[in-house]
């Protein structure tokens, strides 16, 4: 029997929110290839992980954070990461007339579209794996699948993120489930290959207790 190749796409800000609505922001330290490679059924060989984000702003202690997280996903190997950015825009209060600023984060649906679309006619994937549960993922998911019937897309939900039309429109939908996340760390450290080592931001690992026996 053939192996199925298999590159998830993350959308990153998706998969953040679901973790913080889920109570688990103590796992934050998430090996992102072992998490989808665990998600995948037999017969099926994960090829690459295509993260979606982008640069933290407006705090230099978040935005280090994030970045010894995205040197770790880049040591550990197997994934890589798309950058999209924030738009800041003025909001007001309609009734009390306050005004604060608004940050919004752009690029990352058109930016998983347009690899999605360019992998999946260069061939790259057989199944392709989506963790969102953004329902705006839809159309990109229903032309996948006109175009490239041969092909399966997989809908993986992050924790308190769900859509049923983007379930209804995939080959298959799952839901990754706390334990699963909890069991899917980086190593801490983190070795680079030039002997950096790259630990875990504070509170970013769960309680060893808390942390599923397989």
């Amino acid at each position: 029997m053939a192996v199925r190749r298999a590159v998830a796409y993350i959308d990153g800000f998706n998969l953040y929110y679901g973790l913080r609505a889920a109570g688990l922001k103590d796992s934050r330290w998430v090996d992102l290839y072992g998490l989808c490679s665990s998600l995948l059924r037999t017969g099926e060989r994960l090829e690459l992980v295509r993260y979606f984000t982008s640069w933290v702003r407006g705090s230099s202690v978040r935005a280090a954070r994030q970045a010894t997280y995205i040197d770790a996903l880049r040591a550990r190997g197997g994934v890589e990461i798309d950058f999209g950015h924030f738009l800041s825009n003025k909001a007001r209060c309609f009734r009390c007339g306050n005004v604060w600023t608004k940050r919004e984060e752009k690029k990352t649906d058109v930016n998983i579209a347009v690899r999605l679309l360019e992998d999946a006619s260069d061939d790259r994937f057989d199944t392709a794996m989506v963790v969102s549960g953004d329902s705006d993922l839809v159309p990109l998911v229903e032309s996948v699948l006109h175009r490239f019937p041969h092909k399966r897309v997989l809908v993986a939900f992050p924790p308190r993120r769900r859509s049923s039309q983007l379930a209804q429109a995939a080959s298959a939908a799952l839901s990754i489930y706390p334990r699963t996340i909890r069991s899917s760390t980086l190593p801490d450290p983190v070795r680079t290959s030039s002997g950096v080592e790259l630990h875990a931001p504070s509170g970013w690992l769960p309680p060893a207790s808390s942390v599923p026996l397989e």
